[in-house]
């Protein structure tokens, strides 16, 4: 699924990274917990979170994650949205909750991180 459906099935706002509309995400993750993600996160693709915080962009670079969507209305600063251009990680705002925007993205064909069905 390209960044670009992501947006529109989440109804998102791309802020960082519009230029990588076109590219492809195969799985998706959901957390806060940046432990788990580092713990879980298997594939290259889209992390969903509240967590609205540099370590965010910081931990997805470290797992090859292309996408962060930050979910429930949340705003992250200039700062974030520059350190995840400068790291060619696309950031995509949505006011829509974690539960739902997992939930639209899986029943849009999009799987879990680390499952291949």
């Amino acid at each position: 699924m390209k960044v670009s459906e992501i947006a529109e099935i989440l109804n998102a706002e791309i802020v960082a990274g519009k230029e990588l509309a076109d590219m492809e995400i195969n799985s998706a993750c959901g957390s806060d917990m940046m432990s788990d993600v580092l713990a879980y996160f298997k594939d290259q693709g889209i992390l969903l979170t509240g967590l609205v915080n540099p370590q965010v962009v910081r931990t997805a670079e470290m797992m090859d994650i292309k996408c962060i969507a930050f979910v429930r209305g949340k705003r992250p600063d200039g700062t974030l949205t520059d350190l995840a251009e400068e790291r060619g990680i696309v950031v995509m705002l949505t006011d829509e909750t974690m539960f739902t925007a997992c939930g639209l993205l899986y029943s849009n064909g999009l799987t879990e991180a680390g499952r291949h069905e």
